[in-house]
């Protein structure tokens, strides 16, 4: 479980899940360091025409995702 204020953490895992889609999924690979210059090679590419991730959630939905967490968790016994 991330929480939605992490956004500079789900970022960086949206990052990670990029290069697992469209760089080593399903791929073979016949060493570690073939493996790290397929992610580099990636990398690279990516960067050539980089856009920033947009954070598309709005102040209310994270308001009320909150909300709903307090209401499931209050009353516990931790």
């Amino acid at each position: 479980f991330t929480p939605t204020y992490a956004s500079w953490l789900n970022q960086v895992e949206r990052f990670f899940a990029l290069i697992t889609q469209r760089a080593i999924r399903r791929g073979s690979f016949d060493s570690t360091a073939d493996l790290v210059k397929k992610i580099d090679r990636f990398i690279r590419t990516h960067n050539a025409d980089a856009r920033p991730f947009a954070w598309t959630a709005t102040a209310d939905s994270i308001l009320q995702k909150l909300a709903r967490l307090c209401q499931r968790i209050s009353g516990t016994e931790h």
